[in-house]
């Protein structure tokens, strides 16, 4: 790691973002042999970004069996990733997913389709199984999901970068980036410059206050899809004692499943902890319930009472096995854009890179391949992640 120089360099590609998009596209265009800069405004897997901690899902369960084919593809890539840095990123859960707007049933068929093990189980069955937990419908179980450490991804890419020969830069924030003889000078918000044939603009929550400054193709710019940056509410609840009917923390490290739940009122997630909040509870929060900002510029940090409140009375009803009071809370980041998909689009040489709502995480490393794919020149990250003018509906807003 260095610091910025005061002269103009050039390499053949620059990263702006060290989470795990950013490391990811670092990771796999270094290991082709070439050189990439990373740039970062703070830390890798920051606290102000999407990829910081220990909990994140991981799930083969979508509807659409194109995404559950591409979470099988994405397995092999987490494999990979494990066996090269020496650690292990992904603790084995389980999945459980439930509620009538989550349709198990649908999901199971997705599941099917691409060969994924999979069980559709009854309420009543479900809850002997785990009666930590109750049902409103049938429910999903595949026993391969898992919980990603992100953070600890994020450093395990990064890693594997330099030692390819990438370069990383913290505490460069990006202000700009325009068009040179040679490329593109991306210039930091302190004055420091590098050129780079290629740019690949991973910045998460914050790409939309980078958008204006990028020097895009104006009919490019035009197709990009309405970026929504949510202050998400994150809530850890603590396992009831064995003597309440629930079990020891240590036990429960171990035996509790993540879980989606979709009901025509509210959607909830679920996971194990971790050690962002000791090992001591469950991470529960309420899938876009938290307040819309501009950027990730615009956060404060600041827990939503009201989402508190939501969430503690799911939990009243949905999760006995926890108690209803949180013993630590924080906010993260989620990029949305109007149909779910990830954003991987490239205009002449600057790539956007954005695996929006809040799904970005399970794909991680597979990101990588994706954009070498896209720079490259083979194309075969195929049109589904193309930009394509996506906007949110105004009524909606």
């Amino acid at each position: 790691m260095t610091n910025p120089t005061s002269s103009t360099e050039h390499v053949s590609y620059l990263v702006i973002g060290a989470g795990l998009s950013g490391a990811a596209a670092a990771w796999r265009l270094a290991q082709s042999g070439a050189d990439v800069v990373v740039v970062e405004r703070d830390v890798p897997a920051s606290h102000l970004g999407s990829s910081h901690g220990s909990a994140r899902i991981f799930r083969y369960a979508y509807a659409d069996p194109f995404y559950v084919d591409l979470v099988v593809r994405a397995r092999s890539s987490w494999d990979e990733l494990e066996s090269a840095s020496g650690r292990r990123l992904i603790t084995p859960s389980g999945s459980l997913d439930f509620g009538s707007v989550r349709d198990p049933r649908g999901l199971a068929d997705a599941l099917g389709t691409v060969g994924v093990p999979h069980e559709l189980l009854s309420r009543t069955d479900a809850e002997n199984r785990w009666p930590q937990l109750r049902f409103d419908t049938e429910v999903l179980w595949h026993a391969d999901a898992g919980v990603i450490d992100a953070e600890s991804a994020v450093h395990a890419m990064l890693d594997l970068a330099c030692a390819a020969g990438a370069e990383l830069r913290t505490g460069w924030e990006a202000a700009s980036v325009r068009r040179a003889s040679t490329g593109y000078t991306v210039t930091s918000t302190t004055g420091a410059a590098v050129t780079a044939g290629q740019v690949i603009v991973a910045a998460g929550g914050w790409l939309p206050a980078l958008l204006a400054d990028l020097d895009i193709p104006s009919g490019f710019r035009a197709a990009l899809p309405s970026f929504e940056v949510r202050q998400e509410n994150a809530f850890h609840f603590p396992y009831r004692a064995a003597e309440d009917g629930g079990a020891t923390a240590a036990d429960e490290r171990t035996s509790w499943p993540t879980f989606i739940y979709k009901g025509d009122d509210i959607q909830m997630y679920s996971l194990p902890g971790g050690r962002d909040a000791d090992f001591a509870g469950q991470k529960i929060a309420e899938y876009n319930g938290g307040r819309t900002i501009g950027s990730a510029r615009e956060q404060d940090g600041v827990i939503d009472p009201q989402n508190r409140e939501r969430v503690r009375g799911f939990v009243g009803e949905f999760v006995p096995g926890l108690e209803t009071t949180p013993y630590a809370e924080a906010t993260c980041l989620f990029t949305n854009v109007p149909r779910d998909d990830m954003i991987i689009d490239r205009a002449e040489g600057i790539t956007i890179l954005s695996p929006c709502s809040g799904q970005g995480a399970k794909f991680a490393p597979l990101l990588g391949e994706l954009v070498y794919d896209l720079v490259a020149g083979s194309g075969r990250s195929g049109e589904r992640f193309r930009a394509d003018g996506q906007r949110f509906a105004e009524a909606a807003r």
